[in-house]
């Protein structure tokens, strides 16, 4: 009997959800800038908010962190509850006050079409592609509540696919143990909402290289990720899919009372918004673009990073110390050199030369490369720099044996391309 009803109920909701997704589809809705509330306001008595899960149609990040943000910025949510299902391509995206070159392989990023950005919220890095699925529950600030979403998912995971799932101590979800799900949350006044991504069959092999970094030999204050063992819900369950957790996520939301919880079934679920499917675009969310154009803006996925210093040490060659006249086995002896980027800009370089350097013919120990590093974009900007200072293309670095014959450009050319190796360590 329950297998039956449990049929009946599947079918219903598979007719609402395509009849809401037609109507919305087929329509021209525009959102209109409302005000968010009174500042203080206080949300609804439970019986009085209503409830609606949003599907983006975008697979665009940077159009969907917008809309997330418009939402949050220009929304009343003290009556309604809203859910955003969205997805997006290939995409590491860090966290408000993190640092992208720490957090993300540049070079595995540009192997595999993978951008970077940087949301709105805190927390830690996470890796997007086609195989997860990402949440964002809206609600009045009062009525935040972390805990309950995360509820709400284990218990839509549990119900649909029969898979057991725990809310960790760092409020991440795991099966056995292993992440599926990591949460962050933007608190503000009136609004709020805390968004997280739940691996279904992520391309585990990108996410690892894509955020397998080496952070010798940097300070900073960033907000530095914590890794964690993952699995895909498909290596626990193969009848897991993107679509099927979008189903079962979204009629979870959807039947369940949006403070207790409590499960009020088909017939609550028919009294909500129901599915909507939602076109992150000027024409529906005027003043979108202007956010998103924030969103995609160097000034934002990079000038937003913490001060952060960078520092190396490196064996000068003999080829140098050969120069300087002294005996070779007492040459042993680095150049060290510190990078100082403030809002992603290169705002003091500081070397420690070696005797045996400051004694080579032709170098005077102020290489013109230093000067011309200062309030360059770290690293784009002052990668090219360094290219046209070595002579070659920004691909190839040079190896001691390389350096040349001339001893008056042999001592900077080291300085370079040391300066290049230290970018690149990052």
């Amino acid at each position: 009997m329950a297998l039956v009803m449990k049929s009946v109920l599947a079918s219903r909701f598979c007719a609402s959800f395509r009849t809401a997704v037609l109507i919305k589809h087929s329509s021209s809705a525009k959102f209109s800038i409302a005000a968010a509330g009174k500042k203080g306001s206080h949300s609804a008595p439970e019986e009085d908010i209503k409830k609606s899960v949003f599907i983006s149609q975008s697979k665009d990040v940077f159009s969907n962190l917008a809309l997330e943000d418009w939402m949050y910025r220009n929304m009343d949510f003290s009556k309604h509850h809203i859910l955003m299902l969205w997805q997006n391509s290939p995409t590491v995206v860090i966290g408000r006050h993190q640092n992208p070159w720490l957090e993300a392989n540049p070079q595995v990023l540009s192997e595999n079409g993978v951008e970077v950005a940087r949301r709105n919220s805190g927390g830690g890095t996470v890796y997007h592609d086609n195989g997860n699925l990402n949440l964002t529950f809206f609600t009045a600030r009062d009525v935040y509540n972390r805990r309950r979403n995360l509820d709400l998912v284990t218990r839509a995971l549990f119900r649909e696919f029969n898979l057991y799932s725990q809310v960790n101590s760092r409020e991440d979800i795991v099966i056995n143990g292993n992440k599926i799900s990591g949460t962050a949350s933007k608190l503000g006044n009136p609004n709020a909402y805390h968004h997280c991504t739940i691996l279904v069959n992520v391309d585990k092999t990108v996410l690892h290289d894509a955020l397998c970094k080496h952070d010798k030999g940097i300070t900073t204050t960033a907000t530095a990720s914590v890794p964690s063992p993952t699995v895909n819900l498909q290596e626990v369950n193969p009848n897991v899919s993107v679509e099927k957790l979008l189903s079962a996520l979204g009629w979870e939301f959807l039947r369940s009372s949006p403070l207790s919880l409590k499960d009020g079934g088909l017939d609550y679920a028919s009294a909500q918004g129901g599915f909507q499917l939602v076109n992150p675009t000027e024409d529906w969310f005027p003043g979108l673009d202007k956010i998103r154009e924030e969103f995609v803006s160097w000034a934002w996925r990079y000038g937003r990073t913490p001060e952060f210093t960078v520092s190396r040490s490196f064996p000068v060659p003999h080829l140098i110390a050969r120069e300087s006249g002294m005996p070779l086995k007492d040459v042993k002896e680095e150049l060290a050199i510190s990078l100082k980027v403030v809002k992603g800009v290169i705002e003091d370089v500081t070397l420690k030369i070696p005797p045996s350097m400051m004694s080579a013919r032709g170098f005077t120990g102020d290489a013109e490369v230093l000067t011309s590093l200062r309030g360059k974009r770290f690293c784009e900007s002052a990668m090219e720099i360094l290219g046209e200072s070595l002579g070659q293309s920004e691909s190839q670095t040079l190896s001691p044996e390389q350096f040349g014959t001339s001893s008056e450009t042999e001592g900077e050319r080291f300085v370079a391309d040391c300066m290049r190796q230290t970018m690149m360590a990052v």
